[in-house]
């Protein structure tokens, strides 16, 4: 039965080879609009605000809860049921969140995105003060580690919550009562760390690039 490395090294790869080399040039190309456009900044002006916090905060939570809890839940289910196919599912989805961390955190390692200010910076070690905000939006701190992995460019929450639902619609392309709740979650984590945490751009590259890595791995699992 395929594992968690089923077709790891080919998934990794593929990911970058042909027109998913394009989706990864299109979601640079839009950050750059978006940023350039001053439209990061903007939506972060307009969005701060304690409704959308209430409803955005969770997302964080379930973005860093889910792709650790999901996976193993279904194939414990898969092996307690005795149901093969389940069980495959649960490695894809890890296998697909696996890839979605690791690619996303690779261009952090490189882009050094400086992270929007946030109101409850604090525990997250992030810039605050009472001050007026200054527009950020531009800070790229191009180079090596410079920015770490844990903020920027693109958002590991939304690559990894959008790599895991198109893995698993591509998995089940005529379920759409599957397709619906897992695009779902996938775009409330998205644009709930696009509230907080990430720019808006950060999101749209998040969800781009974390498409393509879940189509690439569902492929290579739907065909076996």
């Amino acid at each position: 039965m395929p594992g968690l490395l089923h077709r790891l090294p080919q998934n990794l790869l593929a990911i970058f080879r042909g027109w998913n080399l394009a989706w990864h040039a299109l979601a640079i190309g839009l950050t750059i609009l978006i940023v350039t456009s001053g439209f990061d900044w903007t939506y972060y002006c307009a969005t701060r605000d304690d409704r959308f916090d209430r409803l955005a905060e969770p997302a964080i939570g379930l973005g860093g809860v889910l792709p650790l809890l999901l996976p193993p839940a279904l194939l414990l289910a898969g092996l307690t049921m005795r149901r093969p196919r389940l069980t495959a599912e649960g490695w894809a989805l890890w296998q697909a969140a696996l890839l979605g961390w690791l690619v996303s955190s690779t261009y952090k390692a490189f882009t050094g995105r400086i992270p929007p200010p946030w109101r409850y910076s604090r525990s997250f070690n992030l810039p605050k003060g009472p001050g007026p905000l200054i527009d950020s939006s531009h800070g790229f701190q191009l180079g090596f580690l410079k920015g770490g992995i844990f903020w920027g460019w693109p958002s590991s929450h939304t690559t990894v919550a959008f790599a895991m639902a198109i893995c698993l619609v591509t998995l089940h392309p005529r379920k759409r009562w599957l397709a619906l709740p897992a695009l779902a979650y996938a775009l409330w984590v998205g644009l709930g760390v696009s509230l907080t945490i990430h720019w808006f751009s950060e999101f749209v590259a998040g969800a781009i690039i974390g498409s393509v890595i879940g189509r690439v791995v569902g492929q290579s699992r739907a065909a076996v």
